[in-house]
Order: C-alpha cells, then structure tokens, then sequence
C-alpha cells in the first residue's frame, strides 16, 4: 500500500528564470525517497506574457515552450524539451505527473472580429442591461508562430461566449456574444454567485459549440502523447459547465488511462453544500480540493488557544467525502499578496500538516513555499509593494517521511479535549504504526490505544518535539504527550 502524496511544484511568484523544469528534473529522486508520489505542476502551455506569463491566462495550450510567441519561445518554466525530461525523470523516480489544465478562457488572441453582444451586469451576469451591439474585440486566435503544427484549430467568436474588453468602442465590460446556434445567455453552472458564474475572464471559451470540445479532447490525448501524464487539476471548474467535464473526462479515461486522476479547484471556503452539490454534477469523477478545511486552518491559527481544536474537521470535505478530498495548508491562490489570499500562520502549519498527512482520510498536497521556503515582493491589495518571506515549515519533510513509513491501519480519534487532539493508527502487516498528538495551547498529555502488538515496546517522538518515552502497557496503552502548540508522532523506538 501506498500513502499518496501530492507536491505543489511551484508557488505564484516563482522567479521568471525558465529553471523549473530543470529543478523538477533534478529533485525528483530526491522527493520521491522523501514520501512525495505525485508532482503537480503548473501550466504548461503559452501565456499572454511569453516568459513572464504564470501559466493562467492561457494563450496556446499546444506551445510547451517551443515557439517564438507572445516575445518568448521558452515559458516561465523553461523549454518543451525541459519539460519533456522533467516528465521523464518524474516516472523513472516512480512519481505520478499531474499537468493543470486551464480550459476556462484565453486571451492574447491575434485578431480582432466583429460581433453582436449585450452589455451585463458584472453583479449579476443574468440580467442583460443593453439590447444586441456591434462591438470589436480581440477573438481570434491563429497562432503564427506555431503555423498549425499540432492543431489547425483557429479560434474565432463562434468559440466564445463572452469578453471583456471592446476595442471599439473601447471600453471594458462583460459582454455576453449573441450566438443563437449554441444557445441564449450563459451555460449551465452549478453556482449562482453573481446570477450565473459562467464568465471569469478574457475571451470566456463556449463549451456547447461541438467543435471546441472535439479540439479540447484532442488537446488532452496530444498532451498525455508528449508527457504521458497521470492526472490532472483542472482549474476554476466553477465556471465551466460540468457536463462538459463529464464528456472530457470520460473520453480520455476511455482512450488514454481508466485510472486517470482529477481534482478540480471549486474555491468555495464557505459553502460545503455547493462543493457536494458539484460531485453529484460531476458523478464522482473528480475530486476537489478542500477548501472549507483550509479556511478552517486559516482561522485557527489567528485564533490560537482560542479556536476549538477538536472542531477542526467540521463543516469540511474531508470529512463529508474523504474519498473525493484533496486536503490543502495553502496554494498559489491563498498566498500572501493574492486576490484569494488566507495564509495560514507560521506557527500553526506543522499542526496542520499533521492533521492532513498522518491521517487516513483525504489526499494531501504539500504546497511549495512550505518544503523549498519563498521571497518576493509584489503590490499588495492597498497598491503599496510589499516584501514578503515564507519559511519552510519545520520538519515537514519529517512529517511527509512519517507519512510513508507510519500512517497505517486503523484509526482511533481522541478528540476529547477542545484544545489538545490525538489520533493512533494501528499498522499494518508491511508497517508500524504511530501515536499523534497535538496542542493548540499548553502541554498536554492523553491516553491513547496504539494497539496490543506494542505491548511493552517504548516510543519516542519522530519529530524530536517532545524529549520523553513512552512506554506501551499490556492492554496496549499508552500516555502519550505533547509540548505546547506543538505536535508530536510517536513511533517504535529504533
């Protein structure tokens, strides 16, 4: 059996330096021996910046860095032929490859076109506040650095279904494109946050035109043909109709791998509900990630000895359907200096870390900053530059290790205490098992059932945060303990 464990390859303010690929490259061995099994990274496709561009607002998903366009061949990460032996060097070290895909919207597009629009209003994208128009916009995309290599596709406004800049008459807006062949308004979405989420950004792809599916789905195996990925996170699946998933994903699990990964980034902190609602859209094919958990760790550790320890885990998805939970402490959206930013704080992230790798339930993502520590400086919500450092998390490699070798067999919860929470895990025929304990406040101690196979074995700290031994009685007991606001992995002496 294997404890799965996903690393979140990059942060959103990597430096523009085309070195990830390489980097991926080189750590590959080392972070599979660490307890990492799956890397997820970024965007690989061309972005409107070239080199600059993150990777979000997708300009040509077939350039891996290959072509001179958008005044770069390389993107930020590095070069095609990087990428393809960063690929190649995460399998040869036994790693899973997840590639994100961002099939919302693009923008940068060559040519302008003339189209019919009406004016929306951005609170509530159903309520149209103008008849049809004639507007010029930037819509068509042909790609001349590429010159059809891969894809003849050219994307035109029959390809989308809004925009959100004319220029003529010049202005900004949200702009739904008349287009009575696919269908009046927006598509389908589960949300109804501002009337009907369907348009986020730029040149918004219209997903009931048949021909952009069909260039979607073989974009998709073109890409599992150049880096034979084995999963996918799919981005900002809340404004994209799930049918659409449902046939995507059905097709390539068909035609490519029936045990094809997908998590979807639903970024709904406060609303559980809607992120159930969205499995049963979707039927189980994706997961998404927790959202509701990690605001939860956001709010705990500003509380402090405040928060209620052992309520951690309500209201969240892990909790609801572990089996469809990919449990997070931060990502590149929730980073400082970001729109969605929730830093959990310094302090309590090995707690948190704790609570989403040495558990049964949920599939953990470690996220960059955390393992590799970040610095940069960048315009803060107040329009000031602001300078910030992001440290590695204390022995979190320890606790990804502890993951690997430990986090086996049954649970046993002892979340008895508001402030100080614990768990066994038993073992199994192939591991040993552990003891956590945890303390948001002073130290603690609990008696906790690790099991009667390690009667009279003692246990010492993994972690090395606690200095004592416990000693394991003959009903297979023990008395267990922590230092304050701290965490603690008991396991086998030796």
């Amino acid at each position: 059996m294997i404890n799965g464990t996903i690393l979140q390859s990059f942060h959103w303010y990597l430096p523009a330096d085309g070195k990830l690929w390489r980097q991926l490259k080189e750590e590959a061995p080392k972070l599979a021996d660490m307890g990492i099994t799956a890397i997820w990274i970024p965007p690989a496709g061309k972005g409107t910046t070239g080199g600059y561009s993150i990777g979000y607002d997708v300009y040509d998903n077939y350039d891996l860095g290959e072509f001179d366009q958008k005044g770069s061949v390389r993107t930020k990460y590095g070069t095609r032929e990087e990428l393809i032996a960063a690929a190649d060097a995460i399998h040869r070290a036994g790693l899973k490859l997840y590639v994100d895909a961002v099939l919302n919207h693009m923008g940068g597009a060559d040519e302008k076109e003339r189209m019919m629009v009406r004016r929306v209003n951005p609170d509530n994208r159903n309520e149209f506040i103008s008849g049809p128009f004639e507007i010029e916009a930037y819509t068509k995309f042909i790609f001349p650095g590429r010159k059809g290599k891969y894809s003849k596709f050219v994307w035109d406004f029959h390809c989308f279904s809004g925009v959100d800049h004319a220029t003529n008459p010049d202005e900004n807006g949200i702009y739904n494109i008349v287009n009575n062949e696919y269908g009046e308004g927006w598509e389908e979405v589960v949300d109804d946050e501002k009337g009907n989420y369907d348009y986020l950004m730029y040149d918004d792809i219209e997903f009931r035109n048949p021909a952009v599916r069909e260039e979607i789905k073989r974009w998709g195996k073109w890409l599992h043909e150049t880096l034979h990925y084995d999963g996918l996170r799919l981005d900002a699946v809340k404004h994209i109709s799930p049918g659409f998933f449902n046939e995507w994903l059905d097709v390539l699990r068909k035609e490519i791998n029936p045990e094809l990964f997908a998590v979807g980034e639903y970024w709904s902190p406060g609303n559980l509900p809607l992120l159930l609602r969205y499995f049963d859209a979707t039927g189980g094919r994706m997961s998404l990630f927790d959202a509701p958990l990690h605001k939860n760790f956001h709010e705990a550790s500003h509380m402090g000895k405040d928060y209620k320890l052992n309520t951690i885990f309500e209201n969240t998805l892990v909790s609801e359907r572990p089996d469809l939970s990919v449990t997070v402490v931060g990502n590149h959206d929730t980073q400082p200096l970001q729109a969605l930013e929730a830093p959990v704080e310094s302090w309590f992230k090995p707690i948190a870390y704790a609570l989403i790798l040495l558990r049964e339930q949920g599939y953990p993502c470690i996220f960059y900053p955390d393992l590799y520590g970040a610095h940069y400086t960048d315009k803060g919500h107040d329009g000031q530059d602001h300078e910030v450092t992001l440290n590695k998390v204390d022995k979190l490699d320890q606790m990804i290790l502890a993951r690997k070798q430990f986090a086996f067999g049954e649970q046993n919860d002892y979340f008895d205490h508001v402030s100080c929470i614990g768990w066994t895990r038993a073992g199994d025929g192939e591991h040993e098992g552990c003891a956590v304990l945890i303390s948001n406040d002073q130290e603690g101690f609990k008696e906790m059932e690790i099991g009667k196979r390690y009667a009279g074995k003692q246990f010492t700290d993994f972690l090395k945060n606690h200095p004592g031994i416990v000693a394991i009685d003959e009903k297979g007991n023990g008395n267990f303990q922590v230092s304050a606001g701290s965490v603690s992995v008991w396991v086998g002496k030796g």
